[in-house]
This record gives structure tokens, C-alpha cells and sequence, in this order.
């Protein structure tokens, strides 16, 4: 699973050398960071040329704080592959105007894209990114407040319980929008809500199902997440 998506971004990039790329923290994203590191270091792949947008954060928190996306990203991937700071962006979620954080993210991308490829994981609950169970497909970047599913398992994160009350993301125009919107999952405990998202009724309810309305969608799941399909 991992290796199928890394293979996917190195020949984009190579294909396109200053692509637009959105990644997402996560247990499921982590072996494709590090497939992609190998890759680097081996001279298969060079990113320089690269723009990248983080996906979401919680909001109170940046690439300082333990257990945020953001300082994911950085730990996983952008200090061990040496990427400017100028070649990244990312949300400002401890702004006092959240509103204005959204729209220098919508700004960005569409200056810079459109984004080639965008890789999301899938939530316990169905969300993508932080798009929660009755976001609208056609928001673009937008802060809302958790669900009570996201703040239960966003504590996984983190060293002690923290209080996480709302996100910020990319909206899911931006997944409609992306050359190649990229799905990534693995684990059976993700079977039940693959099957739903990829098999089950396109509905605002469950935001993954948006990926089956998605022509140049790529989906790449373990042995685990995908035991749920049916064939």
C-alpha cells in the first residue's frame, strides 16, 4: 500500500517537478514518507522544485506543539527531506482571524495549483481531513468543530489528554478539484468504514463517499482495510 502510493508521487514529480502536493498526518500516510525518504536518498526522486500544503490542523496549535499535524509533517517528512520553507504552507491555526487563515490557504492554491496530487486518510467517522460527518462537498478551506468521534481518537497524538474542540482543513472542492485525489488506509479496523465509503451511498453524512464520485481518484488500501469490500 504504501509502496503503490510513494511510486504514484515519485513519478508524478518526476513527470512534473514543481507539482502541488497536499499530505496528511497519520498513522496510514507514515510508510509512504518513508518510502519516499528511501527514494530521495537514492536519487529516484528530487523535490526541491515542490510546493506542499498541509492538509489540516487542530486549532491552537502549529508545527511547536506535540501531536499536531503540522509538527507530524515535519517530523515524518519536510526536516528529513531538507524542504525549504518556502516551498511549504501551511494553516495558521492559532490566528485570531481563522476566517482570513482559510483564504490565504485558498489563495495559495489557486496561485500555485491546481494541487496534483492531494493525499487524504479516512477517519474513523467517515471524515477526510477534517471534513466532518454534514460537511458539504463544495466548501473550499474552513474551520468547524470536531466531532466527538475525531476528539476521542485525535488523542492517540498526543502524550496526555488535550482538549481539542475544532479544525481547520481543506475542503473537499479542493479533493474534487486535485488532478489526483489520493486515498491511503491500512489496518482492518478500518474495514468496516472502507466499505461504506467506497461501496455504500454517496452521502454528505459520511464525507469519504465523496471519493466515488471522483474520476481520477486512486485508492490504496492493506489486505485489512480492504477485507470489508465486497467484489
Amino acid at each position: 500500500m504504501s509502496r503503490a502510493a510513494a511510486d504514484l508521487i515519485v513519478n508524478q514529480v518526476n513527470n512534473k517537478p514543481a507539482s502541488l502536493l497536499c499530505f496528511p498526518s497519520g498513522e496510514s500516510p507514515a510508510g509512504v514518507f518513508k518510502y519516499l525518504l528511501d527514494d530521495m536518498e537514492a536519487g529516484k526522486v528530487d523535490f526541491s522544485q515542490c510546493n506542499f500544503v498541509g492538509l489540516d490542523e487542530w486549532v491552537g496549535m502549529d508545527k511547536d506543539d506535540d501531536g499536531s499535524c503540522t509538527n507530524f509533517l515535519f517530523e515524518k517528512f519536510f526536516i528529513p527531506a531538507d524542504i525549504s520553507a518556502d516551498k511549504m504552507r501551511f494553516f495558521d491555526a492559532k490566528a485570531t482571524n481563522l476566517d482570513a487563515s482559510c483564504r490565504a490557504m485558498d489563495a495559495f492554491i489557486k496561485e500555485k495549483g491546481p494541487l496534483d496530487v492531494m493525499m487524504v486518510g479516512i477517519g474513523m467517522n467517515g471524515h477526510i481531513g477534517l471534513n466532518e460527518p454534514g460537511t458539504d462537498f463544495n466548501l473550499y478551506a474552513h474551520h468547524a468543530p470536531l466531532a466527538e468521534t475525531t476528539i476521542t481518537v485525535g488523542q492517540k497524538y498526543f502524550k496526555q489528554q488535550t482538549v481539542l474542540t475544532e479544525g481547520i482543513t481543506l475542503g473537499l472542492k479542493h479533493l474534487q478539484e486535485s488532478k489526483i485525489p489520493l486515498l491511503v488506509a491500512g489496518g482492518a479496523k478500518k474495514a468496516d468504514i472502507i466499505a461504506q465509503a467506497l461501496q455504500g451511498e454517496v452521502t454528505e453524512q459520511l464525507p469519504a463517499t465523496i471519493f466515488q464520485t471522483l474520476p481520477s481518484a486512486m485508492v490504496f488500501l492493506d489486505e485489512g482495510a480492504a477485507s470489508g469490500l465486497k467484489s
